[in-house]
């Protein structure tokens, strides 16, 4: 499938620099920066059909972790905002498992759309993961399967939706929570978001939504699927440099296998 066929071009010009300047304009000023129906409706039914035919190979888990994504700390009680635990529950197909000639793929690989990815970033390049899992990932949760609250350990996350459940499943976050390069943790607010004293904000994303978010120091998380349609979401993972695979202890909590 050719990329124009993807890609609605008319609507997001990615070619066009005042185009990649307005969006890296708004992305800056929010640290989100959401794309309705990018995806062409006819290439995302074709994502969600590769999804559902190949269901088989979803590799299922559910863990407990902390927000931080890191070991537990015995500096800190069980329920200090350092240790508390979430619930993480999702099944995901793998790089190595999607099809060569998805649409997935083509988009992820299109020069112009990796370069649009830079300016809007900020980056000099991007890459895909030098490990054969973990460059395209498609995740599935169904009813009552959700994705904790969460900081990332990467500056960026491309995420697309491909399909959306019924009720719930809303992506959440909650602005600059911590500074993790200064080693401001955020503990106190970490306390209020987790036992529901803060607000959060909230992306919808229809199916085709393509959505930017930094997730370094702003937490996040996926709220429970409420509904019996399964969501399926796309993440693109790239790195800034080259020859990175994602280290060996994440690649068995999130696939369950090292290649």
């Amino acid at each position: 499938m050719e990329l124009s066929n993807i890609v609605d071009m008319e609507t997001f010009p990615i070619a066009d620099t005042d185009f990649r300047a307005a969006c890296k304009k708004k992305f800056d000023e929010a640290g989100v920066f959401v794309m309705p129906q990018f995806v062409t409706a006819h290439a995302i039914n074709a994502i969600r059909d590769e999804g559902q035919a190949n269901k088989e190979k979803v590799f299922a888990s559910t863990t407990q972790h902390n927000v931080y994504l890191s070991p537990s700390d015995s500096d800190y009680p069980a329920d200090h905002a350092r240790n508390r635990l979430v619930t993480s529950s999702k099944g995901c197909i793998t790089d190595d498992l999607m099809p060569q000639d998805s649409a997935l793929r083509t988009l992820y690989d299109a020069p112009v759309f990796r370069s649009f990815l830079c300016d809007v970033l900020g980056e000099e390049a991007v890459h895909e993961y030098a490990d054969q899992l973990s460059s395209i990932n498609l995740h599935f949760a169904e009813a009552g399967q959700e994705l904790g609250w969460h900081f990332d350990n990467s500056s960026f996350a491309i995420t697309l939706m491909v399909q959306a459940p019924e009720k719930g499943g809303e992506f959440e976050y909650v602005d600059e929570v911590r500074d993790a390069d200064s080693g401001e943790m955020g503990f106190d607010a970490v306390d209020d978001i987790l036992d529901g004293r803060t607000k959060v904000s909230t992306v919808q994303a229809n199916a085709g939504t393509l959505v930017f978010f930094r997730g370094r120091n702003s937490i996040h998380r996926v709220a429970p699927n409420e509904g019996l349609k399964t969501r399926i979401l796309a993440v693109l993972a790239y790195n800034t440099e080259p020859g990175v695979s994602l280290s060996e202890k994440a690649r068995m909590t999130f696939y369950g296998r090292l290649q």
